[in-house]
């Protein structure tokens, strides 16, 4: 076997280990359709003993100073940083994305728990002043428990930090139910945070079949809250099992982005940076700008600047030098997106294709325009969660809206105008939790990341991301009258 070859394996109350009945899935490489791993498959023995593990090691986790939470959450962030480029070949290799934008989620992965780590030194209690003069009123933050996380394969560390990083900083303990698909550098993350000194059993780390997994753990006494990231039509099957535990959840789902660019815009910025953020790994980002809403002014000019930007785009296996789009992550995904364009170009719209050059093998997607889609085209109701822009045209501001708000997702927006008063007006009326005017600002750590609607609610960024791992108990004590 390959030296190159990695066996991931489970994180059971402190313990690296096999599964307990040795099953195994394979792991490939999108790029070559090579298999370059395997990882453990959980069995339900397997998640009893992560249950009762992270029962322990939240008891010995919550107990510490918020000040020792953040030492070694630090120190933690500073071995992902130390490992960054080993760590980001693994990821590029099973996750398909360049080295460098690995690199760049890693980074920024040290930074979230940096962050959160802080943040959870301001975690403070309140006194509010009572109506009596001898009654004191203290409102608590407690931790609420053991969470169940789970993750996606499209950023598989840094969408594990962000949840891991929350909730270890108020207190919790973690089990993480990471992909399958990109199971090893999920596993080095978690590997830095054991090697940082984080108690046995505090995080955690499964994978296995993703059903049997959810139904068993948020039907578990011990795990008290759930925090998902993933599908729309998942997310509301597992916020209902949620439910009927009244457990709260934390739900980051899906997103069909609107980006406005307004006749004012400046078409040269808006071009490049839609496009990075577009094809950014392999627009496999559920805050990727999809449908493009176009003044119809400046809408051909702009489009001939975007396939410019498209054209300069180099296309390869992500360990390559040079390289800014890499594969999708399966062919299974692949599929999906030739069957989207198949329906659009079936029902009337113009495909336009970047003239790059693509590898013979692999799961590799041209980056792709679909120019005058209508409402009966699938890709202009679904995700397309690929390397597909939709470009549409408006004459007023209300129809830009209107077409932005159209669809049950509301998670993240974007907009090009040098118009203050528009800037303000898309503020207000687009429906989104998130909106980037003039840029894509959207991921540090300290503001709100979440959405509405069918994108879900909560958020798992700013101190609010904290507060939603907390109990919140009030202690109202009545004292004996001083006497003078």
């Amino acid at each position: 076997m390959s030296q190159d070859f990695i066996s991931t394996q489970l994180l059971v109350a402190g313990h690296w280990q096999d599964a307990a009945d040795g099953r195994t899935l394979p792991v490939f490489n999108p790029a070559t359709g090579a298999q370059i791993g395997q990882v453990a498959h959980a069995s339900e023995k397997d998640l009893a003993r992560v249950a009762e593990g992270a029962a322990q090691g939240f008891a010995v986790w919550r107990a510490l100073t918020a000040w020792d939470r953040f030492l070694i959450m630090r120190r933690a962030a500073n071995l992902l940083r130390e490992r960054a480029e080993p760590i980001s070949r693994i990821m590029s290799r099973e996750q398909g994305k360049p080295l460098e934008q690995a690199l760049l989620e890693i980074n920024a992965a040290a930074g979230v728990i940096e962050y959160f780590g802080e943040e959870g030194r301001r975690l403070n209690d309140a006194l509010i002043p009572a109506r009596a003069p001898n009654v004191e009123q203290r409102v608590l933050h407690r931790p609420i428990g053991v969470v169940a996380a789970f993750t996606p394969w499209n950023f598989p560390i840094n969408q594990i930090a962000r949840k891991l990083g929350a909730a270890l900083a108020a207190g919790c303990a973690v089990i993480v139910k990471a992909p399958e698909d990109t199971p090893a550098s999920p596993a080095e993350l978690l590997r830095a945070f054991c090697d940082a000194g984080v108690p046995a059993g505090a995080v955690s780390l499964v994978y296995g079949n993703p059903a049997e997994i959810s139904e068993y753990l948020i039907a578990h006494p011990v795990v008290r809250k759930i925090s998902f990231t993933g599908s729309t039509p998942v997310g509301k099957h597992l916020a209902a099992l949620a439910g009927a535990q009244m457990k709260p959840v934390t739900m980051e789902l899906g997103g069909h982005a609107p980006a406005i660019v307004c006749e004012d815009a400046d078409l040269d910025s808006a071009a490049q940076r839609l496009c990075a953020a577009k094809f950014r790994n392999a627009g496999q980002v559920c805050i990727a700008p999809t449908r493009f809403l176009l003044h119809k002014s400046i809408a051909a000019s702009f489009v001939e600047k975007f396939k410019m930007q498209m054209n300069r785009l180099k296309i390869g296996q992500g360990l390559e030098e040079g390289v800014t789009m890499g594969p999708v992550v399966s062919e299974r995904r692949l599929n999906a997106l030739n069957e989207l364009v198949a329906d659009a170009r079936e029902k009337g719209a113009i495909i336009w294709q970047a003239d790059v050059p693509l590898p013979n093998e692999g799961c590799f997607f041209a980056p792709t325009l679909v120019l005058n889609p209508t409402l009966s085209m699938r890709v202009m109701q679904e995700e397309p969660f690929g390397p597909i822009a939709l470009v549409s045209e408006f004459s007023t501001m209300a129809e830009a809206v209107q077409e932005a708000n159209r669809l049950p997702y509301g998670l993240a927006a974007y907009a090009y105008t040098r118009n203050e008063r528009t800037e303000r007006l898309l503020g207000e009326q687009v429906d989104a939790g998130m909106i980037a005017i003039n840029h894509h600002g959207l991921g540090v750590p300290e503001v709100p990341f979440g959405g509405m609607k069918d994108s879900g609610y909560g958020t798992e960024g700013g101190p609010e991301a904290v507060r939603a791992h907390t109990l919140i108990k009030l202690v109202s004590v009545e004292h004996d009258a001083p006497e003078f």
